[in-house]
Order: structure tokens, then sequence, then C-alpha cells
């Protein structure tokens, strides 16, 4: 995100401007080298012109790319740029530049349209009151305002998954809510080893008892984790599964549940009914939303949908890894207002980790990384 912003405004300097430090303006004037004459020369009734290099139009066209939208601030031509008094403020008119290409890069980025504006107001913000030094590279004081408008949008109250089990009665009952295809038995699976890893006894309730092969799916990660699946037979009440997988954790002392449900679009009334009725039934301790960062606004939307039907206390994204733009985990943030607690970041069991927003923002900020990094 910010190395695409940082090429629209700051994508270079104008090469052919003059020579910023005096050793590079004692070399230019050191050459020795002569202008060759330009020779004019008839042979028909028209003048023949030599061409010496590119036109001038297109030279200065070339410069004005490699320009960048503001320069740092110098002891000369700043007035177009920077307000007068002690130090250097960005003028208004250039800020609305800067806005308008922020605007661009996120919205490409799959940043929802609201978090967007949000972004836009605190970056003005931050620009406003920012003075710069003499010398001070423009594009330190934008990123600086860019990633603490991230930040706080980011930095929702978390939850501390491993503490909140900790000091709960148990079994601790996970709901996890989505649509199909966004990874969701998977990240139950990935969640169930991440909790063995912790010391938890866990347990899974295979609640998507609608889609062919979900049952099938859920028990081979069970299997393969070593962990215990509660099923029943494929069109059975999900809601009775989420049961008995409550009661085979009480009765074994097993700590955590994880319930799956049948992935559902928001629009489907009798599965949105369904993953209330087990609402009902197993009271979870805590409901996340399981979504596809690959979906970019798809994503944000079903977040929102799902958030007003159902309610739910956090996110898990997946296939962040090979989410390039960035934007999902910006977005389903700010319109929820729930934070991420986990991410998945590869296809094994152990390729899942909490979110942490510095580790996000370095995503955002840096260049690119491997996918644990």
């Amino acid at each position: 995100m910010w190395a695409r912003l940082k090429e629209r405004l700051f994508g270079g300097t104008d090469k052919e401007a003059k020579p910023s430090t005096p050793e590079a303006q004692d070399r230019t004037s050191a050459d020795p080298t002569p202008p060759k004459p330009v020779s004019h020369r008839t042979t028909d009734t028209k003048a023949t012109i030599p061409t010496q290099g590119p036109s001038s139009s297109s030279s200065a066209s070339d410069a004005a790319k490699r320009r960048p939208l503001i320069p740092p601030p110098s002891s000369e031509d700043t007035e177009d740029y920077f307000t007068d008094g002690f130090g250097f403020r960005i003028k208004e008119k250039k800020i609305d530049q800067i806005l308008e290409q922020l605007e661009i890069v996120l919205l490409e980025s799959d940043v929802a349209l609201e978090a967007v504006e949000r972004v836009r107001r605190s970056v003005r913000k931050y620009l406003s009151e920012q003075k710069l030094r003499l010398g001070q590279d423009p594009a330190e004081a934008v990123e600086a305002a860019l990633r603490s408008s991230v930040r706080a949008v980011l930095a929702q109250p978390p939850i501390d998954l491993e503490a909140r089990i900790r000091s709960s009665p148990k079994p601790f009952v996970i709901l996890f809510i989505g649509v199909n295809g966004s990874g969701k038995t998977t990240s139950i699976a990935k969640l169930a080893s991440w909790l063995r890893r912790k010391g938890f006894g866990v347990v899974l309730a295979a609640g998507d008892t609608f889609r062919a092969g979900a049952i099938e799916q859920i028990t081979v990660h069970a299997e393969r984790l070593g962990v215990k699946v509660v099923r029943q037979s494929e069109g059975s009440d999900p809601a009775a599964v989420a049961y008995d997988a409550v009661q085979h954790a009480k009765s074994r002392g097993l700590d955590v549940v994880l319930v799956d449900t049948a992935g559902r679009q928001h629009t489907n009334t009798n599965l949105i009914e369904e993953a209330k009725k087990i609402r009902r039934v197993v009271n979870p301790s805590l409901t996340l939303f399981v979504g596809d960062a690959l979906n970019g606004n798809d994503m944000v939307e079903q977040a929102r949908m799902f958030h007003q039907e159902l309610g739910f206390d956090g996110t898990m994204l997946t296939k962040l890894d090979t989410d390039t733009k960035g934007g999902s985990a910006l977005s389903v943030t700010y319109i929820v207002h729930k934070p991420i607690l986990f991410v998945g970041v590869g296809q094994g069991y152990d390729d899942l980790r909490p979110f942490d927003v510095n580790w996000m923002l370095d995503r955002l900020f840096s260049s690119p990384k491997g996918p644990n990094e």
C-alpha cells in the first residue's frame, strides 16, 4: 500500500534540475566539452535541421514525471509547497493533491469507502499540523501520517484468547460463521492445533451438515490432529451436533469446543435462522467470523451483514499471505469495530498466527516479505 502511494507522490526527482550539491555543481562547471555547433544546410527548398536527442517537449514531459509532488524544504523554491513562518507546513492545496492520490491507492487496495474517508480525515489533520525541518523528506511526514491513521483503525480492543479460555468456565465454546469457500473448516483445524500447543483439550463439532463432504473434511482434520470430532449424518440438526459436542467436552473434562457451521450467504434466511438456533442451544463463549482476505470488499460486506444478523466478537482472516493489497484487514476492522484475532498465512496447520497490529503495519509499509515474517 505505502509503496504504491510513495511511487505516485515521490516517484523520483527531477534529473534535469540543477545539481543539488556543491560537488555536483563543480563537476558540471568543470566539464571542458563545449556544445557542438548545429549545422543548417539547405539541400532542398526546405531547411534540414539535425535532430540531437529527444525533443524539448518530450524532455520536459519526462522531467515532469520524475519530479516529486512535493520536494524537500530548501532555502529556495518553497513558496509553492510550504507556508511561511517557523518550520515548513505543507500547503492545503498540496495536501489536497496528496489525499487525491491516497484515495486512489486505498480504493485500489480494496479498502472500503467508509474506511478511506476515515483515513483521509486523519491524514489531513496530521499533515496540516506537521512542521517539516529544512531538507526533511516530505515522504517521511506522509508515511507517519498514514501509519498513524491505519494503526488507529486496526487497534481495536484485543481479545487474548488464551487468557480468556483459562479464566472462563469449561468448556469454552467457539462458534464459527462465514460464507462457503472462506476457509472456515480449515481455520477451525488450524485453531485446534494452536490450542493443543497451548495445552488445551479440544473437541470439534461437525456442525456443517448441509454441504456435501463437509463432515468428512472436518473428520480428516481431526484424525490428523489427534482430536475428537462429534458428528452425525448429513442433513441432521446442527444444533444437536453442537449440543452433543458440549456434553462430550463436559464429560471428558475438555477445555474447548470448536463448532463448525454450514457456510451461508447473508441472504440465505434459513441458514441464518439455523445459526441463531445453534447459538441459543450452546450459548457460545465466543463467536468468530471467518473471512477470505482475497475477496476484498465482498468479504467486508459479508462481515457487515453477518454482524447485523447474528453479531460476532471478532474475526479470522484467511489467505492473508497471498493478499498483496492489504485492504481487507483495514476495512473489516473499521466496518464492524471488532478485533482480528488470527490470520492465516499458509496451508499448514501451524500457519496461523495471532493478529498483531505492528506486524500488519510492517506488511503494509515495508517491502514484500515472506508470509511468516
